[in-house]
């Protein structure tokens, strides 16, 4: 079962013994702490306007207010609130009338206690997501980020990403899981950890990185073992997930996990339980998990390499983060950025750079995303002595893959042209190159001319004969 530990939950009834008895089971079993008993029902509402309540368990039979008045109250005053019915009458028509007035379940006394903490289990979970519903709608509201201190890593301007940084800083301090998703290189981690200091700060930080593990390594580095667990096993091992206990466990490639341990993910993220190797009753999870991919896991789920119910349980809070190629606005601040770091990495100040760099590197599709960007301006750092930035390097790095509307690493001899019915003539197909140039590169002449591969005076020459053929001369 999940943690419960910042649940509130109300006890109503005229027994005292059995307020004490459900407490303590209550407690044992969810880990919920936070509980109010009460055992004169002339109370309750008085109690409910002074006490913070999330949850509460109602008995029917009592003295001055029975249940079954006290519950339309309840409900009128306090909706949010789910009520569990708890009584010693077995009656199908009381159930029912229960149920018509508003209450969220019904049990009778005797039932077995797992049944009743399931359903307890389901109200909170309801009030989670109903909780999370409404910061979200609060929070669209608002046109900035409430805190983008946590963001200050994440150099952008793009309004996508600012719809995911609004995103995730409304669910971040709720206690499901999170799927980031996005391209080798695109900063997930980065994402991951604002969620974490949102939600979770000054606790715990936890990453595993699930590409390549098998099952026997995941289960032990995840959920630890016990002593005589294998071969081996001299001592006791904490797992991940309890050394993550109260903060954030941030799983990278889970896309890459082997059908088994797909198998125990989806029992930690459901259940909230695990189980360490060698122990024979499962633990609770006590931690935030964040999770991370660049597969596509629509693909997975067609070739039948990832489980249905895990990619469903993962559904809920979802993002997908945009390729640096779709977000050529930004390569301005990035290069900033990267540059001031990289420079006081090497402990000397960050240099200009040629205004056309961001063009030019607009045109390049970027397969490794932001990391790979890192790494061509670190390159071309080393070997900067003073001045400008040379952009010598990046053209090489660049090569002939220059079409940033296509997928990475696609090949000129690769792309297809698509023409309509009717073919423009070889001027006319020639002209409309020149101008699709000059609009990617923005006007600049040189990188048009690499995007055409032709030379610059080439293509100077065309646009002068273009210009002069023009009715406007433009």
């Amino acid at each position: 079962m999940s943690n419960f530990t910042g649940i509130s939950v109300l006890l109503i009834d005229d027994e005292a013994a059995w307020l004490h008895g459900l407490s303590l089971a209550l407690e044992r079993a969810t880990g919920i702490s936070r509980i109010t008993s009460c055992n004169d029902s002339r109370q309750v509402m008085q109690l409910l306007q002074t006490t913070d309540i999330d949850l509460i368990l109602l008995d029917i039979t009592m003295p001055h207010i029975s249940g079954d008045e006290l519950l339309p109250l309840i409900v009128e005053a306090h909706p949010e609130i789910p009520v569990i019915i708890l009584t010693g009458i077995n009656q199908i028509e009381l159930s029912v009338r229960c149920m018509k007035l508003g209450a969220f379940d019904f049990f009778v006394k005797s039932v077995e206690q797992q049944q009743l903490f399931t359903s307890i289990q389901r109200a909170i979970k309801m009030l989670a997501l109903q909780r999370e519903n409404r910061q979200l709608n609060q929070h669209f509201l608002n046109a900035e980020l409430e805190q983008p201190e946590h963001f200050s890593k994440i150099c952008s301007c793009d309004p996508q990403l600012l719809t995911i940084c609004k995103y995730l800083e409304a669910v971040a301090p709720g206690p499901n899981p999170i799927l980031i998703i996005g391209e080798s290189g695109t900063g997930k981690e980065l994402f991951a950890r604002a969620v974490h200091t949102i939600g979770r700060p000054n606790r715990p930080w936890v990453a595993l990185n699930a590409a390549g593990l098998d099952d026997s390594v995941f289960a032990d580095t995840l959920f630890g073992h016990l002593r005589g667990a294998f071969t081996g096993a001299e001592q006791n091992r904490a797992g991940m997930i309890e050394s993550a206990a109260g903060g954030t466990l941030f799983l990278d490639e889970i896309g890459d996990l082997s059908p088994a341990s797909q198998i125990k993910l989806l029992r930690l993220l459901q259940e909230g339980e695990y189980l360490p190797l060698g122990a024979d009753r499962p633990r609770k999870s006590q931690a935030r998990i964040v999770l991370a991919t660049n597969a596509d896991l629509q693909q997975r789920l067609a070739a039948g390499t990832f489980r249905r119910d895990l990619y469903y349980r993962l559904a809920a809070h979802q993002v997908k983060l945009p390729p640096l190629r779709k977000r050529s606005n930004d390569l301005p601040l990035l290069i900033k950025h990267l540059l001031e770091k990289l420079a006081a990495q090497l402990g000397k100040p960050a240099p200009d750079y040629p205004a056309e760099l961001p063009i030019l590197l607009g045109t390049y599709p970027f397969p490794g995303n932001i990391r790979e960007l890192e790494g061509m301006l670190a390159n071309a750092l080393g070997t900067h002595q003073k001045g400008t930035l040379s952009m010598a390097s990046f053209r090489e790095a660049i090569g002939p893959v220059t079409d940033s509307a296509g997928e990475p690493g696609l090949q000129k001899s690769q792309k297809k042209l698509r023409f309509s019915e009717t073919l423009p003539s070889l001027e006319e197909a020639g002209q409309l190159l020149v101008n699709e140039a000059m609009q990617r590169s923005q006007g600049n002449q040189t990188i048009a001319a690499g995007l055409l591969g032709i030379s610059r005076p080439a293509l100077s020459k065309r646009l002068k004969k273009y210009r002069a053929t023009s009715p406007t001369g433009n």
